[in-house]
């Protein structure tokens, strides 16, 4: 399962939301200003910036990140 790491008002998480829904990839969505105990698990990972897109074989990258979607469809 894929897992976006999003924040309000973020247009690639939402870019990268609409990309995974029409290409009907599932994915858990965890909104870091709505759960803010997820900020500290992506700043150990030494991520900055959201959308953070975890992938089911555990790598994760960040932004909106078409090349890296498209893998996944």
């Amino acid at each position: 399962m894929v897992t976006v790491f999003s924040k309000n008002n973020c247009i690639q998480c939402k870019m990268t939301k609409r990309f995974l829904q029409q290409h009907q990839i599932k994915f858990v969505e965890h909104n870091i200003d709505e759960q803010p105990e997820y900020v500290s698990q992506l700043k150990a990972a030494g991520f900055m910036a959201t959308p953070v897109v975890q992938l089911p074989d555990g790598n994760a990258f960040s932004g909106f990140r078409p090349d890296r979607l498209q893998q996944l469809a």
